[in-house]
């Protein structure tokens, strides 16, 4: 029998002595893990409570702990609101006008100290993750506008009391799927989103960010995105689709591809509504200087830079609005603006290589043609109905490079006054060189003629306008000009044959000028608008009208609408005379208050191009 050393003793005495300690530790661990799990679990249940004066509570089915690795885990998680609590908050005018409710199933918490927060009420977290949550938000009408006892404490001071800080480096949501309700009017209106990720850094709840301005909801950054938006009107006439969208708080930027809004086919359009139908394709939309709050509340539009890239945009006026009733002065752009619920204001809307187009149905063709304004390219100066802003700048500019019908080069500048119930505007530019035969596919459904040769060597016009009148001087040099005359017959068109000779040999004029040591000729435009007339219109029959002087087819004034009753022909009589004995004044005047316009709008466009 072989006797045991000490030597063996010790080690075995050791071993056993650390084995117990090691089991000693592990039991700690777990009555400590058990009993931190539950006193924290607690102490989160009552700061949502207090915090939010007993209105929100959590709750989850199980939570896992782990105080070494600084983890927990919190499964099938709910904040719920107490309607009870909310609607006596709202009699008491404390009650907040969105109300939140929550569920995830997983909740993944990691690098947290909760020593820190048993202790010293830190809640220090590296970061905080959940999958798929699903939230609801509901919006009611604000009851804190009218109460003496609003409470004006911001989120850290009533946190304070159970906790002095709260920090997480990083949050991070995974396919959320986003439910707004508003209930502030007369029908519930229904907002979802799917499919969208958030995360946001560097959250900090303190004594010092508590009025820190540079944050976004206390977080130095937060990120969205959202892909594959898609929405219908209630009414069913258009369908929106995008397919990306993105928005960085710490860059202030906002950002949209491949964007579409498509209407139904026109003619069902049109037999459903009265309104206008617009077709619009961008291929990316960059919003600079937008805030996570404007955003969220839906207010006031403060932009310093919208820039939209590449695209297409369509207008098509309803043919079927009954001209006696209708003023289409709700189509000014000026008008437009003026009209918005909420204050909106745009420094500089830029717009890169965008296919713009103008649809309009004739009834005597019984089809519809469309002018093209292709590859435009420009911007778009002052949008604002701010009156502080309109006193300093009192009119909107535009400046625009364009191809029309996809061929002749046109230069353009408009200003729209902002601040005027008569809705003045002023639009100029010149047209480059351009086969008359490429705008047939105008010309023949709208205007019933067929240019059969012509050469347009320049078009220059200067127009000054209200939702009345349109005065100015349009000149267009052609030559070589020859044109068919056209009736419709069935689903096509019939020359007519002895108007169009007598049209090509007494009355149109060939050439502009006559020959090399003519004057050329110009056209005095008096357009009076019938209010049937939408603005687009109102601006291609001004021009046509001039254009037609100056091609020898009569004055340039425009005839009475067939709808037009004996009272309105009196009322358009006074309107035109009025016109022609304030036009050469109004002129002046406006070309006074342009020209500032202009210098300024340039001095703008200088400073955006310094900037870039």
């Amino acid at each position: 029998m072989t006797a045991h050393t000490p030597k063996h003793k010790w080690r075995k005495t050791i071993f056993l002595s650390l084995a117990i300690l090691a089991l000693l530790v592990l039991l700690a661990v777990l009555f400590i893990n058990t009993y931190l799990t539950n006193k924290l679990s607690e102490k989160l249940k009552t700061t949502v409570l207090t915090s939010s004066d007993s209105l929100y509570r959590i709750s989850f089915s199980k939570a896992d702990l782990n105080i070494f690795s600084g983890s927990a885990v919190l499964y099938n998680i709910t904040l719920n609101p107490d309607t009870a609590i909310y609607h006596r908050l709202q009699k008491t005018g404390k009650a907040t006008p969105e109300v939140y409710e929550l569920k995830v199933n997983r909740l993944v918490i990691t690098g947290a100290h909760p020593l820190d927060l048993y202790f010293h009420k830190k809640l220090e977290i590296g970061k905080i993750m959940l999958d798929s949550p699903n939230v609801q938000v509901n919006q009611y009408k604000d009851s804190t506008k009218k109460s003496p006892v609003k409470d004006e404490r911001t989120i850290y001071q009533k946190l304070s009391k159970s906790l002095k800080l709260i920090h997480v480096g990083e949050i991070n949501l995974n396919n959320i799927h986003f439910r707004y309700q508003n209930f502030t009017g007369r029908q519930p209106k229904i907002s979802v989103l799917d499919k969208m990720n958030l995360k946001a850094t560097d959250l900090l709840i303190d004594s010092a960010t508590q009025h820190d301005n540079s944050r976004t909801l206390f977080c130095k950054n937060i990120e969205t995105s959202l892909d594959h938006f898609n929405a219908a009107t209630a009414d069913g006439l258009y369908k929106f689709k995008v397919r990306a969208v993105r928005l960085s708080t710490a860059k202030s930027l906002l950002t949209l591809t491949g964007v579409d809004m498509t209407p139904i086919a026109a003619n069902t359009f049109f037999a459903k509504s009265k309104l206008d139908r617009y077709t619009l394709h961008l291929d990316s939309v960059a919003i600079s200087n937008v805030t996570f709050e404007s955003l969220e509340e839906q207010s006031d539009l403060n932009i310093s830079k919208l820039t939209v890239s590449k695209g297409a945009f369509n207008v098509y006026p309803n043919p079927n609005v009954p001209g006696k009733k209708s003023d289409r002065v709700v189509s000014f752009p000026n008008r437009l603006i003026g009209h918005m619920k909420n204050v909106i204001n745009v420094d500089t809307f830029s717009f890169k290589h965008l296919n713009i187009s103008y649809t309009s149905f004739n009834k005597d063709s019984k089809n519809a043609g469309t002018i093209s304004f292709n590859n435009t390219t420009g911007q778009f100066l002052n949008i604002t109905n701010q009156k502080d802003k309109i006193i300093k700048k009192p009119y909107g500019t535009i400046r625009l490079t364009t191809y029309l019908m996809g061929k002749g080069k046109l230069d353009l500048s408009m200003a729209f006054k902002l601040n005027d119930a008569a809705y003045h505007f002023n639009y100029k530019g010149h047209l480059g060189p351009m086969d008359l035969r490429d705008g047939n596919s105008a010309l023949v459904p709208l205007g019933l003629i067929k240019a059969q040769s012509g050469e347009i060597k320049s078009l220059d016009f200067n127009i000054n306008a209200s939702k009345k009148t349109a005065t100015g001087k349009v000149t267009v040099l052609y030559q070589n000009l020859k044109a068919e005359l056209l009736r419709r017959n069935g689903d096509g068109y019939n020359k007519k044959i002895l108007i169009t000779a007598l049209a090509n040999l007494i009355v149109l004029k060939s050439n502009n000028p006559d020959n090399a040591i003519s004057v050329p000729r110009s056209a005095s435009v008096i357009y009076v608008r019938p209010i049937s007339t939408p603005f687009f219109r109102s601006i291609w029959l001004t021009l046509l009208s001039g254009i037609k002087e100056c091609a020898g087819v009569g004055k340039a004034d425009n005839p009475p609408a067939k709808t037009t009753t004996d009272k309105e022909l009196k009322k358009q009589a006074k309107d035109l005379k009025k016109a022609q004995k304030k036009a050469e004044k109004e002129q002046k005047k406006q070309a006074k208050a342009l020209k500032k316009a202009m210098k300024r709008a340039a001095k703008e466009e200088q400073k955006q191009k310094g900037k870039l």
